[in-house]
């Protein structure tokens, strides 16, 4: 990796198309889960867990923030921090309780998520430069 890879200032990448395309994947999931037998409410829970985090990602994008504000800077980094940590505990103790809701839940979660933020680098690293 080249030197200043990290540290050159981008701009924040939109969070519209990496939504889009997480949510694809949970609707695409259903036909997959419905004909192959996976049980539903692993996708469901996957789905209800995508759009409430989302929803939260939504409300912290809403708080202001910037070099003059950096409490509420701070709050949206622990918000995103414990919206992570909410949906791993949520599907860990599903997977505890039942097996095959948990797993077919984190795998349609986990690819949702992945997809998200693969296209949000894309988009931040093949932004301009700022400066």
């Amino acid at each position: 990796m080249t030197n200043g890879v990290f540290s050159t200032p981008r701009p924040v990448p939109g969070r519209r198309v990496p939504t889009l395309a997480g949510a694809a994947v949970v609707v695409l999931a259903l036909p997959v889960f419905i004909v192959g037998g996976f049980p539903l409410g692993g996708w469901a829970l996957a789905a209800v867990l995508w759009a409430v985090g989302e929803l939260f990602g939504v409300w912290l994008a809403r708080i202001p923030t910037g070099a003059d504000n950096l409490g509420k800077s701070g709050m949206v980094a622990v918000g995103t921090a414990f919206r992570g940590i909410g949906v791993m505990i949520a599907l860990a103790a599903v997977t505890v309780a039942n097996r095959s809701i948990g797993v077919s839940a984190v795998a349609v979660y986990a690819l949702a998520y992945s997809l998200a933020l693969g296209i949000s680098l894309l988009e931040y690293f093949s932004s301009e430069k700022i400066g």
